[in-house]
C-alpha cells in the first residue's frame, strides 16, 4: 500500500511522492494536456515502430497457429497512438481476427477506433501478444541511499523535491536490494528499489495464457547498476530535477533482468501470491497502465527519455531466466526488419519520389536504432507457451 499523507507538503518515501505526482487527482498524467510536449518515445519517432509491433504480433499469430481471436494489449496506452498504428498496419486478415485494448488510466481520448477497448488494467485472459512500452518506468519505486555509516536508508522526499534519509531499508525491499542491487557501504551511493516494477511485471506476464509478453524500457542489469542511481524528471522536451508536486515526468531506468525473472516465477506459477500482491497495488500504478507514458505527443521541442546510463545492450545477457531474453531495441528492430540502411544511390535517378521516400523512412530507423538513443533501449521478450517469435538470437548490433 501506498503510504497516506496527513500533512501535505510532509516528508514520505519516493514511491508515495511519485504516486501522487504522477497518478493523483492533480497529477501529471491527469493534466489536460497530459505527457504532450514533455518528451516522446518511439512510438512517435516513426511509424515504422508501429509497423514493427505489428509484424511482431502476426509472428505471434502464426506461433499460435491463427487462432480465431487475437489479442493485442498496449500497456501505458497514453492516446491511444500504438494501438492504433498497430491496428492500421496489420494485413487485413490478421486485423479481422485482433481484439485490441488500451490500458491506461487516463480518461480515453476523442476519436479512438470503437473496436478498441479502453481500460484501466489488463483482460484477465490474453491470448497474444501484451506489449509495454516506456510502462515499468513509471511504475513508482523507492529510493535507497547509503548513509555515512555505511547503511541504506529510504530516502524521503518533500513536495518541493528537498531530500533526507529516513529509516534503513528492510524487510522485502532489503531483500530485493540484496538480490538484485546490492548497495556498497561507501555513503552517497544509492538504488531504486525495484520490487513494485516486478509485481507489476509478474502480474502482466501471468494474464498472458499464450502468446509474448514483452516490455521495452531504457534499462540496466547486473554488473552494470548506476552507482547513483537514475531517478529524474522531463519537462517541457527537456531533463529536469525530479520535483514530486505534479509539474514533471518522474522516472527511472528499469532493472529489467529482475523483472524478467518475476515473469518468469509467474508463468511457472511460482509467482502466484506476486501477481496477486501486483493486483492489490494497483492503487501504486503497477495495474493501470502506469499513466500514458507510451502515447506522449511530441509536440515542439518534445525530447526523448533515453537518458544517460541506458544499458546499450546488443544480443541476450546472460542473467535472464530460461525462456526470456534481453535485447537492444537495435537489435529487435533489425530482427523485425527496421535496418536503417539508405536506399541504393540509382534509386535517385530511376525514382526520384521513391527514393525521397526510402531516405525518410532510413532516417527514421536510423533514430530508432540510434547508438547512445532510442536503439540502446532494452527489450524483454517473454514467450508463453510458444516459441520465440523473434526467432535464433541475432548478432550483437
Amino acid at each position: 500500500m501506498v503510504e497516506k499523507v496527513t500533512n501535505p507538503g510532509g516528508w514520505r518515501g519516493w514511491r508515495a511522492a511519485t504516486e501522487t505526482a504522477l497518478y493523483g487527482a492533480d497529477g501529471f498524467y491527469r493534466r489536460p494536456e497530459g505527457p504532450a510536449g514533455h518528451f516522446r518515445t518511439s512510438v512517435h519517432a516513426s511509424p515504422l515502430f508501429a509497423g514493427a509491433v505489428a509484424g511482431l504480433l502476426c509472428r505471434v499469430d502464426e506461433a499460435l497457429g491463427r487462432p480465431e481471436s487475437l489479442d493485442f494489449v498496449d500497456m501505458a496506452a497514453g492516446r491511444g497512438e500504438l494501438v492504433t498504428g498497430v491496428l492500421a498496419a496489420l494485413p487485413s486478415d490478421v486485423a479481422a481476427r485482433t481484439r485490441a485494448y488500451a490500458v491506461e488510466i487516463a480518461a480515453r481520448p476523442p476519436g479512438l477506433a470503437d473496436g478498441i477497448a479502453w481500460l484501466p488494467e489488463p483482460p484477465p485472459r490474453v491470448t497474444g501478444l501484451l506489449f509495454a512500452n516506456e510502462w515499468l518506468d513509471n511504475v513508482p519505486v523507492e529510493v535507497a541511499e547509503v548513509d555515512s555509516a555505511g547503511v541504506a536508508r529510504r530516502v524521503l522526499v518533500r513536495e518541493d523535491g528537498a531530500e533526507r534519509l529516513g529509516e534503513p531499508v528492510s524487510g522485502a525491499d532489503a531483500a530485493w536490494l540484496a538480490r538484485w542491487w546490492p548497495l556498497p557501504e561507501e555513503q552517497g551511493l544509492r538504488a531504486e528499489i525495484g520490487l513494485p516494477r516486478d509485481l507489476a511485471w509478474a502480474s502482466a506476464v501471468s494474464r498472458v495464457t499464450r502468446g509474448l509478453a514483452v516490455a521495452v524500457d531504457y534499462a540496466h542489469t547486473a554488473g552494470a547498476r548506476p552507482p547513483f542511481g537514475t531517478l529524474t524528471g522531463f519537462r517541457e522536451g527537456r531533463e529536469t530535477a525530479p520535483v514530486p508536486d505534479g509539474s514533471c515526468d518522474i522516472t527511472a531506468h528499469v532493472a529489467l533482468d529482475a523483472c524478467a525473472e518475476a515473469g518468469a516465477q509467474a508463468q511457472a506459477g511460482a509467482g502466484a501470491e506476486t501477481g496477486a500482491q501486483a493486483g492489490a497495488g494497483a492503487e501504486t500504478g503497477t495495474g493501470t497502465g502506469a499513466g500514458g507514458t507510451a502515447g506522449a505527443g511530441t509536440g515542439a521541442g518534445a525530447g526523448t527519455r533515453a537518458g544517460a546510463g541506458a544499458e546499450a545492450g546488443t544480443g541476450a545477457t546472460t542473467c535472464t531466466p530460461p525462456g526470456a531474453r534481453l535485447l537492444s531495441q537495435r537489435a529487435a528492430l533489425r530482427a523485425l526488419g527496421v535496418s536503417g540502411e539508405r536506399p541504393p544511390l540509382a534509386l535517385a535517378s530511376t525514382d526520384p519520389p521513391a527514393y525521397v521516400r526510402a531516405l525518410a523512412s532510413a532516417g527514421e530507423a536510423a533514430e530508432l536504432t540510434a547508438a547512445g538513443g532510442l536503439g540502446d533501449f532494452l527489450w524483454l521478450l517473454q514467450p508463453v507457451g510458444v516459441p520465440d517469435p523473434l526467432g535464433p538470437e541475432p548478432r550483437p548490433a
